[in-house]
């Protein structure tokens, strides 16, 4: 994932009460000009609160939206998925592996574990949206958390204060 500011890292990473952490994304939407794009973003709006059954509180945020389908996905070594628009708005989390997004602004990033990714490149231009694949010697397994439309408007830091 690229570098997040050390200010981010250090002054919001949830270690103390007094002020909720900061969560960074890779965020992939569509510029207004069709182009498809991925920039670092953070997701702020945690409050402390228990899950309940008798859990203290921890660090929550809710999230909006209607999740329409969660899926397991693993893609195999030498996976491509060529030039193409992410079906539905959706997190991609990687569990175990590597995996890349290319954006049509040329733009690429690697992810693994522990990064995390939110695709909303729907209705690009040009090249449809973005290529993606497979890093390395093990298949990439992800869990995808799909929604029925997109619950942010299609801005560079659509979950942040």
């Amino acid at each position: 994932m690229p570098d997040l500011p050390t200010r981010v890292l250090l002054d919001n990473d949830g270690t103390d009460a007094e002020r909720p952490p900061v969560l960074p994304f890779l965020h992939m939407w569509t510029q207004q000009d069709g182009t498809s794009r991925i920039d670092l973003s953070c997701m702020t709006g945690f409050g402390m609160k228990s899950v309940g059954g008798g859990t203290d509180p921890q660090w929550l945020r809710p999230f909006p939206g209607s999740v329409e389908a969660i899926n397991f996905a693993i893609l195999p070594v030498g996976w491509t998925g060529e030039w193409h628009e992410s079906p539905k708005p959706q997190w991609v989390i990687p569990l175990r592996g590597r995996w890349f997004i290319e954006t049509m602004d040329g733009t690429r990033v690697e992810m693994g574990p522990g990064d995390i990714h939110f695709g909303q490149d729907q209705e690009t231009t040009g090249e449809k949206g973005h290529r993606s694949g497979q890093i390395g010697d093990e298949p990439c397994f992800q869990i995808m958390i799909q929604f029925a439309t997109s619950p942010a408007a299609q801005t560079r830091d659509p979950f942040g204060a």
